[in-house]
């Protein structure tokens, strides 16, 4: 049963409107090239409207993939599928995956705590998770290639997809934890001291530090260059032809680089340039 109708599920005039659309997504994305006001992360700002970080980035972000499983189930029966083949449930199960990361068990039960957002940054974030859903999902799920035989002639580009696309999983995995882990050992170090002092502990929501391992050594932002990676070995995974798999990384891209430039900005101001040691925002050696 249809949600929207002619929307969730799309019908295919309206996907391939969307589709076209997204992929003007990066011109909106320019306005954070000129403003350096994110409310949200290291860059929050006290304000009433606030919305808690750790349930307003799992809300926002896990649009995406419910939405994405909602069309994967809807949308076949609506174009007259009866079984999608192996390669497109791979496609979705890899996206699932990711945001069962980064939306469910990253802030939910793995970040020991998260600056408060803006309701600007959670309704922009969960209109790019829904419109990015949708794009993808209807090209997986019924407008795109549906057959077997396709999936079968191309299995050795997608096996070489999936490792890239596992690799940059678990190096997005390995330095989120290393983030945390100065946020765990801040916590230790504070309930430590309320313990001898008797008084009570004090948040550790705004606590930073420079991070040094891994990719650290060479960027600030070694989980979006992780990232990327992750997100260019499942477009590999769908093929050249996988437009809505390409839009999704350009529009990561274009929304994470100036984020990072920004945030480099950042870690310059609060701590000095000299104590960065030369590391670029978030591409080794280049920016």
């Amino acid at each position: 049963m249809a949600i929207i109708e002619g929307w969730l599920p799309p019908s295919r005039e309206n996907w391939e409107f969307i589709c076209r659309v997204w992929a003007y997504f990066p011109v909106i994305t320019t306005a954070q090239w000129v403003l350096d006001w994110y409310p949200q992360g290291k860059t929050s700002i006290e304000s009433r409207f606030n919305i808690n970080g750790k349930i307003g980035w799992a809300t926002m972000e896990s649009a995406g993939f419910i939405t994405l499983l909602y069309i994967m189930y809807s949308l076949p029966q609506e174009v007259g599928i009866s079984e999608l083949p192996w390669g497109n449930w791979t496609l979705a199960g890899c996206f699932v995956i990711h945001y069962l990361y980064r939306a469910v068990a990253a802030p939910l039960f793995l970040n020991p705590s998260m600056s408060p957002m803006h309701p600007f940054v959670w309704i922009m974030a969960f209109a790019f998770q829904v419109t990015n859903a949708v794009s993808i999902g209807g090209y997986i799920a019924g407008y795109g290639p549906t057959t077997q035989e396709y999936w079968a002639s191309r299995s050795e580009f997608m096996f070489v997809g999936l490792v890239i696309w596992c690799w940059g999983l678990l190096g997005n995995m390995f330095h989120d934890d290393d983030l945390r882990e100065i946020r765990r050992a801040a916590n230790r170090k504070q309930q430590r001291e309320a313990k001898e002092s008797g008084k009570p502990a004090e948040s550790v929501d705004k606590i930073y530090m420079i991070p040094k391992n891994g990719l650290f050594r060479y960027v600030l932002h070694a989980h979006y260059l992780c990232e990327w990676i992750e997100w260019a070995g499942w477009w590999m995974i769908g093929g050249w032809a996988f437009h809505p798999g390409r839009n999704f990384l350009i529009n990561e891209i274009t929304t994470m680089l100036p984020r990072a430039l920004q945030g480099k900005r950042w870690y310059e101001k609060k701590f000095g340039r000299e104590k960065l040691e030369g590391r670029k925002a978030v591409i080794p050696g280049v920016l």
